[in-house]
């Protein structure tokens, strides 16, 4: 499809509103979310601010894929409200919020036969017709360098690895370029190495300034990157705040309904999360 004209394409200009370092990227007011006929979220108070990593943690059925849904505004609300940049969900049209915020849902599949460097241009869709458009070719290309996927440019999405399509997928919320990126369990299918590369890449965004909430089961990888931790238990939120001070014993092992332990790294000092066994409990 041709180009528009760099005038017409200022017209057509979708401004970025990037929040000031510190300033609330997005928040959610107690939100309620009922799916089923059951009530999955629960009056949640949540700021994400810009800058940040915010860690969404806790066992399978707390609501951390539907807070994520929330603040993205792909879940309508049952009570409550969301906003971004200061700004309720509703008062954006859905490119308005596709410049604002980028997702990444728990599962990556595609219909069609797509390479690697076609999904990843994807990303840039919401800047067509605006000055940013002449960022494409940078912003794919320093994407799919961060995620390690260029090796692999021209082959078919659906001829990948589980891990090799979560860090395209990956590489296309990059590219997108918004202030606020909200990540549904990215380093599930990845390896050792390829986990700490994609929470480094979260804390390089947030030292950019950008806000970063992404939704773990690693506790571990939480504690050593997140700034903050959000800690949710039947649709609630039980603590937010630093790692240290929500990571602790009593807390997960009420969370997770199973003993707990916590201790210092040896090295950073961040909480170290381990689940209490018995002696023996590794032989046959």
């Amino acid at each position: 499809m041709p180009r528009l004209p760099l005038s017409s394409r200022r017209r057509q200009d979708l401004t970025r509103i990037r929040p000031a370092h510190g300033e609330a990227a997005a928040e959610a007011c107690a939100a309620a979310v009922r799916l089923g006929g059951r009530r999955v979220l629960d009056g949640v108070d949540l700021c994400l601010t810009a800058g940040e990593v915010l860690a969404l943690v806790g066992p399978n059925g707390a609501g951390k894929s539907t807070l994520l849904s929330a603040l993205a505004g792909d879940l309508p609300l049952e009570s409550g409200t969301v906003r971004l940049g200061g700004r309720e969900l509703g008062e954006f049209s859905p490119r308005q919020l596709a410049v604002r915020r980028a997702v990444l849902p728990q599962a990556a599949t595609l219909a069609f036969p797509f390479t690697v460097a076609e999904v990843v241009q994807m990303g840039r869709a919401p800047w067509a017709g605006t000055p940013q458009e002449d960022e494409d070719e940078a912003a794919v290309t320093e994407a799919m360098a961060q995620t390690e996927v260029t090796a692999f440019a021209d082959r078919p999405f659906s001829a990948l690895s589980g891990g090799e399509r979560a860090r395209v997928a990956l590489a296309r919320v990059l590219a997108q370029r918004t202030p606020l990126l909200l990540l549904d369990e990215p380093t599930a299918a990845l390896d050792l190495r390829h986990q700490e590369l994609v929470l480094a890449l979260c804390r390089a965004r947030a030292a950019a300034g950008d806000a970063v909430a992404v939704v773990l089961h690693d506790l571990n990888l939480a504690a050593a990157y997140a700034d903050r931790v959000a800690l949710l238990d039947a649709g609630r939120l039980t603590g937010v705040g630093p790692p240290a001070r929500v990571l602790t014993p009593e807390a997960l092992t009420s969370v997770y309904r199973h003993p707990v332990e916590v201790h210092p790294h040896p090295t950073s000092g961040a909480p170290l999360v381990l689940p209490a066994r018995e002696p023996g409990a590794h032989q046959g």
